[in-house]
């Protein structure tokens, strides 16, 4: 049964929309902030909160999941060796969306999403 099990589809094809989000996690691990849309920061919260949760395990198991999920390898590296110290006292909620004004071309509902 699939039911309540519900992904966000974001309006795109399985393979644009797994890409599109590698591609955010990966910007707002590289950046610690990025702008998007509401319903696509929702989305990406999911997402980093596992790539932390794995940098927080440190395994080697942990690193290869990470290296196959976001694009830069250095940038992996670096989010595995700061982790344990920043998150290690916290179970969760590692990202905070702010809630911005709508973008002016269509109207869209815009958030920052931050890493805390």
């Amino acid at each position: 049964m699939r039911h309540r099990c519900r992904v966000n589809q974001l309006g795109k094809p399985a393979d644009q929309r797994k890409a599109l989000l590698r591609s955010l996690t990966t910007e707002l691990i590289r950046h610690g902030r990025i702008t998007t849309t509401k319903t696509r920061a929702k989305a990406l919260r999911e997402e980093a909160d596992r790539m932390i949760t794995l940098a927080k395990d440190g395994s080697l198991s942990a690193r290869r999941k990470a290296m196959g999920y976001i694009y830069d390898k250095q940038l992996v590296h670096a989010l595995f060796s700061q982790a344990s110290e920043r998150y290690g006292d916290r179970n969760g909620g590692y990202t905070r969306i702010v809630t911005t004004v709508r973008r002016r071309g269509d109207n869209s509902e815009m958030a920052v999403i931050e890493l805390t």
